[in-house]
């Protein structure tokens, strides 16, 4: 099957290469089509990114001026291949676990009718970019948390759902997930993990007070999507949204 993996990338020089890698050893799971969209980068990314492609011709670059990661998004559904069935996405600073896509493929595989695979994802503070795993030491958590990588979507369903509501700085993910579940889609929770989410000084989502603000504007727009249309399903028994706050992270 053909799976797309949308990656934006925005000066991630540090972390890109080991990004790419990571769903590059999967390649035999899956007919990989990776899209990367360098948003206007000032270092050095979009050179890490062709050193990777001279030898992997499945990875595509595309580079643009500066537009947020909302816009870049979108950029990369127009970029789907035609022959694309399957799409998911991996942002430039985590890790594709080994075996993520041979687990969740296959279930759509096994059922045609299957709009959408949601699995879990490990927050961690260290990762061995040798080896693509946790560091020996580093604090983690494993959740079934908010997050475009933990998800694999039919590309009818994405032609379903539209491109991110580009009226979002942050939390496009969020707004993004939250329209997917409430058009009742047929889905699968696997207890995949599908992705490391690298915690670092220099998330986006670290800006807590924007974060914190968009998410709750994404949370409003779904409670009004769902009084106008009663016909949209409530999201309720999906995301793990425990606190983290005896988690110790960098």
């Amino acid at each position: 099957m053909r799976l797309s993996v949308i990656m934006p990338v925005y000066n991630r020089e540090a972390f890109v290469g080991a990004a790419l890698r990571s769903l590059l050893r999967q390649r035999d799971a899956a007919d990989l089509d990776i899209i990367v969209i360098d948003d206007g980068s000032t270092d050095g990314s979009a050179e890490v990114v062709r050193s990777v492609m001279d030898e992997n011709p499945c990875i595509r670059l595309f580079q643009q001026p500066n537009l947020g990661v909302t816009r870049t998004r979108n950029t990369g559904l127009r970029l789907l291949d035609p022959e694309t069935e399957l799409v998911s996405f991996l942002d430039s600073d985590d890790i594709s676990p080994a075996g993520r896509f041979e687990a969740d493929v296959e279930l759509f595989r096994n059922d045609p009718d299957l709009d959408l695979t949601y699995s879990k994802m490990m927050l961690v503070d260290q990762i061995d970019d040798e080896r693509l795993e946790p560091a020996a030491s580093s604090n983690s958590i494993t959740v079934r948390g908010i997050h475009l990588s933990a998800a694999i979507f039919s590309r009818r369903l994405v032609e379903r759902i539209g491109g991110f509501d580009e009226a979002f700085n942050q939390a496009e993910d969020t707004d993004y997930l939250l329209r997917t579940f409430e058009s009742g889609p047929r889905y699968a929770m696997p207890e995949t993990v599908a992705l490391y989410y690298r915690r670092h000084p220099g998330n986006m989502t670290r800006q807590t007070d924007v974060q914190s603000r968009e998410f709750m504007r994404a949370i409003y727009k779904s409670m009004n999507r769902r009084k106008a249309d009663p016909s949209r399903r409530r999201i309720e028994g999906i995301f793990d949204l425990r606190p983290l706050a005896d988690w110790h992270f960098m």
